[in-house]
């Protein structure tokens, strides 16, 4: 589908065009992090290896500044990183909680 620069709908019928078809295109692309996600529990040994603090805030630091570079508040991506990588972190812990091995 096209795309038509903000400043060049003429009506909020395009503008919910657009917004239509970028969230479509973040549902994608969180399928595949979902995707990497997935596979990251796999490779973990326990429970405890799904909440890893330094690797968080790597993350968390390089997208605040990917949002100051295009003037998105920091803030904005910071409240929605952290709630993604949130969840992310409770399905690798269910994950790794039903799969350890009975002794």
């Amino acid at each position: 589908m096209a795309t038509r620069a903000a400043q060049k709908c003429q009506s909020m019928e395009e503008v919910r065009i657009e917004i239509d078809r970028i969230d479509q295109a973040l549902v994608d692309l969180i399928c595949e992090r979902f995707a990497y996600v997935d596979r990251a529990w796999q490779l973990k040994k326990s429970p405890a290896d799904a909440r890893v603090p330094w690797r968080i805030q790597q993350v968390i630091d390089k997208v605040k500044a990917r949002a100051a570079e295009n003037d998105l508040p920091p803030e904005l991506v910071e409240a929605l990183w952290r709630q993604m990588i949130g969840w992310f972190i409770q399905y690798e812990e269910e994950k790794l909680r039903t799969t350890e091995p009975k002794e």
